[in-house]
Formats: structure tokens, C-alpha cells, sequence
């Protein structure tokens, strides 16, 4: 059922198998407990109908990801995590070949985030079991529970890939839905820039002060993040670092009674953390307060908006949760309150969804802009 590889010479058969193929069903179990990169233990890949287990503890995967980048298509399901290792791994960033199962179970009204094991019983009526999750895939030999387990992940995906294809396309849909897989992989490649991480942590309530201090402690905790390779909240959790600014901590002794701050950070770094909150450049260098969230839009705008979406669901059978989220919602109405470039748009928007749902929704938010201001005000 599934080959096990752990030498050079079953790579280069696998290699080989590739070559004869185009199309493979991909998957990949790995460690992400406490450090800031995966370390992969096993690639899954289903390939002309064989089942092969890669060892990334042991063997060199360069010649493997090369046609990866090069295929016409791989198959994943929730791949997130997966394309976040593949560019770690290689150092590329631009794997535009994927189709996720799961993103097209959404298009076919599935919900968002349908796992595998209910992808497989819904549309294939196929039973397996997902016990390994938590295994230990570093370590060695691996079970034959485990090997199974791994194997099961890629052995019923081509044929999951393909029924949710066919159906996608007899709904005119797979384009689309081919379309949000490239925007996806596009988005999971993109780094937030050093100096704006601290948006991530701050809020609309913090001072310029604050959000200076917030962006200096984000800036020196990725710094040591990426330089020891350990989780960020194992330095500093984000509660920890709004906690900072908000007590703005003088001494030692003030330092250590902040709440969610670990003792051998405070023990180690502590001098620095006390010189990050208090030494700050020219107040002309301050970032701008951050905008409120957009709780609605006015009434009666809002009403036209569920109408604008749910036409659009009607002549095109694509489910609501699909067609718009929350934060690209978001993105538009700052998109109109702040006269944003639209390139800056998600690309979500700029993309099938721009004509059928992006453009009629800013011409109409755009109705309601004074509104929308007021609930965006922004606090100097």
C-alpha cells in the first residue's frame, strides 16, 4: 500500500515516477512544538497511484520540491501549513500549482473548514481514522500506526481531488475556486514588513506612545525569534507586551509584577525591555493610531449590502462564508474611508469576486462614507 523511503536510491525511483507524471496528492506531517520553523519528518506523496513516505529526517528533498514547483498540479487538503513548510524548505515563495481539496469542498457548500476525514466520508464514503495527529513524526523508527496513518493522508486524495473537481466544473465553478487556491498560496508567502508587526498586537485604544513601544518590543522579539528559531510567545506572548506599554514598567521590580511576562525573559532581557518602553525616536516617528473596527455600516446601507452578496450567492451558487469574510469586508471599508489604492485591496477582491461583488459594494459604501467615517474616526 505505501513505501516507505529512506535512502537515496528510493528517492531517485520516486524522482523517477514523477517524471511520468504531472499531478500528485501531497501532504506532510512535522514539528512545530518549540521552534519558529517546521521540522519536517515525513512528505506524503501519492504519485500514478503509489503511495510513498519520504523521510525529511534523512534525505535530501531538493530534486523533490524542484518538481513540485515545476508540476502541473498538487493536491492538498488545508494546506496551509504545508505550503508554509514547502517555503521554508526552499526558500521560494511562489507555488501557484495547488488545488486544496478543502477550498473546493467550500465552493461546493461544505463550510469553511471541513477536515479531511469528513471531505473523504462526505464525498467518497470513506472511513478513516485520524489517531496519529499528535504523534512524534521526528522520531525513529516510526510505528506502523503512524506509517498508515501518513500513508492514508495521500492514498485517497487524487480521487477525492477528482470528484470534487468534477463537480465544481458541472457548476462552472472550478476556475474560481482554482483561482482562490493561487491567491492563497500567494497570501501564505507574504510577510508582514519588521516595522508594522506591531499592529498585529496593538489596538485602536493605544496611545502613538504606546504603539511606538509596541513596535520596537515586535521588532526586537522577531528579531530573536528567527535568530534562536523559537516560538514568539516563548519570548514574549502579545498579551505580555500590550501588558508593557500599558504599565509602563520603570524599574526591575515594576518589570517583574507584568502579568504573562516569563521570569527568565524578565532575568535576561530585562534591561533591554525597560530601554525599548523608554527610549523612544522623535515623537514625528510615532506610528498614527490605529483606526476602530467597523462595527456595521448604517442601517439601511447594510441592508443593501446582504442584498448585493445574496444576489450574487443566487447566480452563482457560491455560498456566502466563500464569497466574503470579515476582514475583507474590513478592507473595504477602509478602502473607502481613507481613499486607499485599490491595488491595496486584498487579492481576493481584486480578483473573479471584483466585478460580481468588489465593485458593486464600494460604489455603494462610498453612499454611505460619512458614516462609515465616523465609526473609523481615528484618534489623534
Amino acid at each position: 500500500m505505501f513505501q516507505f523511503i529512506q535512502d537515496q536510491a528510493g528517492l531517485d525511483q520516486v524522482l523517477a515516477q514523477m517524471d511520468q507524471s504531472s499531478v500528485y496528492a501531497l501532504d506532510t506531517e512535522f514539528i512545530k512544538v518549540d521552534t519558529l520553523w517546521p521540522k519536517l519528518g515525513v512528505f506524503q506523496i501519492n504519485v500514478c497511484g503509489n503511495v510513498y513516505l519520504l523521510d525529511g529526517t534523512t534525505l535530501d528533498l531538493t530534486e523533490f520540491f524542484k518538481r513540485l514547483f515545476a508540476a502541473q498540479q498538487n493536491i492538498f487538503h488545508a494546506c496551509g501549513e504545508d505550503i508554509d513548510l514547502i517555503y521554508h524548505y526552499t526558500q521560494q515563495k511562489s507555488l501557484s500549482n495547488v488545488f486544496d481539496t478543502q477550498v473546493g469542498m467550500a465552493f461546493l457548500g461544505h463550510g469553511l473548514q471541513v477536515s479531511y476525514q469528513n471531505a473523504l466520508k462526505q464525498m467518497l464514503d470513506v472511513e478513516i481514522e485520524k489517531d496519529q495527529t499528535r504523534s512524534n513524526w521526528l522520531a525513529r523508527p516510526l510505528s506502523h500506526e503512524q506509517l498508515l496513518y501518513a500513508a492514508n493522508d495521500v492514498h485517497y486524495l487524487v480521487h477525492l481531488g477528482d470528484q470534487i473537481k468534477q463537480e465544481l466544473k458541472q457548476k462552472h465553478l472550478l476556475d474560481l475556486a482554482l483561482e482562490d487556491c493561487r491567491f492563497m498560496t500567494r497570501e501564505i508567502g507574504e510577510e508582514t514588513p519588521t516595522a508594522l508587526l506591531y499592529q498585529d498586537v496593538g489596538n485602536y485604544r493605544h496611545s502613538r506612545r504606546q504603539l511606538m513601544q509596541l513596535q520596537q518590543l515586535a521588532v526586537w522579539r522577531e528579531q530573536i525569534a528567527k535568530a534562536l528559531n523559537i516560538p514568539r510567545s516563548f519570548i514574549m506572548k502579545n498579551s505580555a507586551m500590550i501588558n508593557l506599554v500599558e504599565k509602563n514598567p520603570k524599574n526591575m521590580f515594576q518589570l517583574s509584577t507584568v502579568k504573562d511576562l516569563r521570569a527568565n525573559i524578565i532575568r535576561d532581557h530585562g534591561k533591554m525591555i525597560l530601554d525599548l518602553l523608554k527610549f523612544l525616536p522623535d515623537q514625528s516617528e510615532w506610528p498614527l493610531r490605529l483606526a476602530r473596527p467597523i462595527r456595521h455600516s448604517s442601517s439601511e446601507v447594510g441592508t443593501k449590502i446582504d442584498a448585493i452578496i445574496q444576489n450574487v450567492v443566487d447566480e452563482t451558487s457560491i455560498p456566502k462564508e466563500v464569497l466574503m469574510r470579515k476582514k475583507w469586508m474590513n478592507a473595504l471599508y477602509q478602502h473607502v474611508v481613507f481613499h486607499n489604492d485599490e491595488q491595496d485591496l486584498p487579492e481576493f477582491l481584486l480578483g473573479w469576486r471584483y466585478d460580481h461583488l468588489t465593485k458593486p459594494l464600494v460604489e455603494l459604501l462610498r453612499q454611505d462614507e460619512s458614516y462609515l467615517s465616523r465609526q473609523m474616526k481615528v484618534v489623534d
